[in-house]
């Protein structure tokens, strides 16, 4: 198999060199009122029917173009522009002025990827309110918390209980979130350093179809792209229930200074929860970001963020408790775990126009990340005398770079445009440590301590051929890793080291039926790492266990001001085989295979009234275990989001959003079962003059549920036996909040 991919691999890219043929070419540039440049608008030459799309420089280059022929250039949130074709041997710059989003004005046929448009005009009609809300604007995507607010959610999506990012992409500018080999599980994800209001763009996936995607794309991708600049400075202070408190001041740092935009974010919460130990939670963002556009609109940009967070934890609280009355639904077992964590990074871009027909984005980028954090799931299971309390610690360093180049040709006289990059990840983990403790002060006993240096070198090329109505698109990913463990508990320490390769084609294809009717068939591999603690004892197998999906779909505008999105789906994984870190154990599950369907309407009732669903239907079940012991727990067969929003005369903006998940099996016989649940949030935006007054009220109906929740087998103090049942953490009950921010 290696051999054939490798032969494809070959094949693909022998295309870079496809001859070039354009004829004449006509260069623009696509802009703003503030001389800023728009990335991908659609340009369509109303005489020749060629088109083409800006890049993130806001250069396009459109072929088959003459002096005379008209050019429309058309973006969502803006209006359309056609001008007339004056000179060839000029650029052409074209501005486009800002106007509220219009979905009866969305041409599918038009879009790079129309789902994502959506997310991004949703992400402007319906702003995040908190850094849970960030990866609840992926349609499907269901978070919960379980941990005092300062740990990564727990991750919902396609039938997977995805933990904290074991099978979900994410990064931010380029930058990896995901952990692997962490103290507390593999591909830990956790996205608090990202300010809300810095977003710019939410770009998603579902299913291992993506060649520039590597590790942990298994059930999908998200990436987060910043904003480039801000249009004003805002400073904003928030209050609610249970202390809660949250400042945030954005300031604009370059005004009216050309080719160059700078602005920096300062961003802070605290609150006790609604729980009877209060969480003393606190988090501090800072963010800033440079930007600057070169004479020949390159463009160079430098980030820099800090993040620093700490609080207390109820934790999970077993049922039975609950159930007798000897604790309330927001009461603890033990009420000491909590714990602390922070995350420097520095981020820098840059985007070149090499050739008319070649692009070159890169991003090199250095994180200092440091975790601790005090748990306690079985109480008295393991040591009746001390309690069962761990702390999982590490310090971490992690660099790397991330290269595509961009390419514009024909083969033969078909369209064809190659992307193919290298993108390199090395992670050193310092101390990676899995203790016994008492009280967060005591360490009884260390189960795990050591050095983790990991590398993970990564290739992609991908090609798309345009055939008119048909889309072809083929390609290819190789990775190749380097794990090395150095454990500090033998008696003399002990480096060990594996290598691991994996290559993963790809193959999708889409045609447009018609302008608002596209069909698709992606296919691919893909694969998630294990722990290098995993990789070094030689389970050659379970190293990089892939992940075979297909999807079979539409995008459909079956009348101007609806679209409705499908897909059914399926998913094999060759093993769920990841390093628990909360026990310091390996605990293999086996091939699984999960099958879907999934169906998301977007429905723009006015000009100001928008509704939209996405709902999840899910089969998860384990390949090597027998028919009824052959479940997969926790993951939800039915998920269900969506709400109304109101985007109003610029003065009054506002929302209500649900989120359902179903009763799920808790463990493998479906003989526990996790309860679910229906949640309804609302908030609501009034402008004035230069002031916006918000409210925010989260579990609007007051319902009793629970976030997270597992199937547990742990033993109280005073209990002889254990008892295996759900274990929970309580959702947040009523709960608002008002906001005060003034624009300058």
């Amino acid at each position: 198999m290696i051999k054939d991919c490798s032969k494809i691999f070959i094949f693909l890219l022998t295309l870079v060199m496809a001859n070039t043929n354009y004829g004449q070419q006509l260069k623009g540039l696509v802009v703003n009122n503030d001389n800023l440049p728009l990335e991908g608008a659609f340009v369509y030459n109303l005489s020749s029917k060629s088109h083409a799309h800006s890049l993130e420089n806001g250069m396009f280059i459109i072929n088959k173009t003459k002096v005379g022929d008209s050019i429309k250039v058309g973006l969502l949130g803006y209006n359309n522009n056609i001008v007339i074709v004056e000179r060839i041997t000029e650029t052409m710059r074209i501005v486009l002025a800002e106007k509220s989003f219009q979905l009866d004005e969305l041409v599918i046929s038009e879009q790079i990827n129309a789902l994502n448009t959506v997310a991004k005009l949703d992400l402007a009609v319906n702003p995040v309110n908190s850094s849970q809300d960030i990866l609840r604007k992926v349609p499907g995507l269901i978070t919960g918390q379980h941990a005092g607010g300062g740990k990564a959610e727990q991750l919902f999506l396609r039938g997977f209980d995805v933990d904290h990012g074991t099978d979900v992409a994410l990064s931010v500018d380029g930058i990896p979130v995901n952990m692997v080999s962490h103290a507390h599980g593999q591909g830990y994800s956790d996205l608090h350093f990202l300010i809300p209001e810095t977003i710019n763009n939410i770009s998603f996936g579902k299913g291992p179809y993506y060649a520039k995607e590597g590790d942990f794309n298994t059930a999908g991708y998200i990436n987060f792209a910043t904003k480039d600049y801000i249009k004003e400075s805002s400073i904003s202070i928030g209050a609610g229930q249970f202390n809660t408190i949250r400042t945030l001041g954005i300031f604009n740092l370059l005004e009216n200074v050309k080719r160059q935009n700078a602005y920096m974010a300062l961003e802070y919460l605290s609150g006790d929860g609604p729980y009877e130990s209060p969480q003393n939670f606190n988090r501090l963002n800072l963010f800033g970001k440079y930007v600057l556009y070169t004479q020949n609109n390159d463009k160079l940009s430098l980030t820099a963020s800090h993040f620093t967070s700490r609080w207390d934890a109820s934790g999970q609280i077993p049922q039975r408790e609950v159930d007798a009355g000897r604790i309330s639904r927001f009461g603890a077992i033990d009420d000491t775990e909590g714990g602390l964590t922070s995350r420097t990074n520095l981020n820098l871009g840059y985007t070149k126009q090499i050739s008319d027909y070649t692009t070159f984005k890169a991003n090199t980028f250095y994180s200092n990340y440091n975790f601790e954090l005090y748990s306690n799931f079985t109480f008295f299971l393991e040591d009746p005398v001390n309690g069962d309390q761990i702390k999982q610690k590490e310090n971490r360093n992690l660099f790397g770079i991330n290269t595509i180049f961009s390419t514009d040709s024909f083969l033969g006289g078909t369209p064809l445009n190659i992307k193919y990059g290298l993108s390199l990840r090395h992670d050193i983990s310092n101390n990676n440590e899995l203790s016994r403790t008492i009280n967060k002060t005591i360490i009884n006993n260390r189960v795990k301590l050591g050095d983790i240096n990991q590398t993970n070198l990564g290739t992609f090329i991908s090609t798309e051929l345009d055939f008119g109505a048909f889309t072809l698109s083929p390609s290819l990913r190789f990775d190749y890793f380097k794990f090395i463990y150095n454990d500090k508990l033998e008696n003399k320490s002990k480096t060990q080291f594996e290598t691991k390769s994996v290559i993963s084609p790809k193959l999708n294809l889409f045609f447009n039926a018609n302008t608002n009717l596209q069909w698709f068939l992606k296919s691919g591999i893909g694969f998630h790492s294990n722990d290098a603690r995993v990789a070094v004892t030689n389970q050659e197998n379970n190293i990089l266990p892939r992940a075979y999906g297909v999807d079979f779909g539409n995008i459909w505008k079956p009348i101007p001001k609806l679209m409705i999105n499908t897909a059914a789906w399926y998913l094999f994984l060759e093993q769920e085989f990841v390093y628990v870190g909360d026990a310091g154990i390996v605990e293999p599950s086996g091939k699984t295979e999960r099958l879907g369907l999934d169906l998301g309407m977007h429905y723009q009732l006015t000009d100001w009234l928008f509704f939209d669903t996405d709902v999840t239907i899910t089969k998860a079940r384990s390949k090597d275990s027998p028919k009824g012991e052959n479940y997969i727990p926790l993951a939800p067969d039915l998920t269900l989001v969506g709400g109304l929003s109101v985007k109003g005369n610029n003065r009054f903006s506002g929302s209500i959003k649900y989120r359902y998940i179903d009763d799920r099996p808790a463990n493998e016989d479906n003989s526990i079962v996790a309860a679910g649940y229906l949640v309804t949030d609302l908030n609501a935006n009034y402008s004035f003059n230069n002031i916006t007054l918000g409210v925010v009220v989260e579990n609007l109906f007051n319902t009793a549920w629970n976030e997270t929740q597992f199937a547990t087998e742990s033993r109280l103090q005073n209990e002889s036996q254990p008892v295996e049942e759900i274990h929970f953490t309580p959702g947040t009950p009523f709960f608002i909040r008002g906001t005060v921010t003034y624009n300058f």
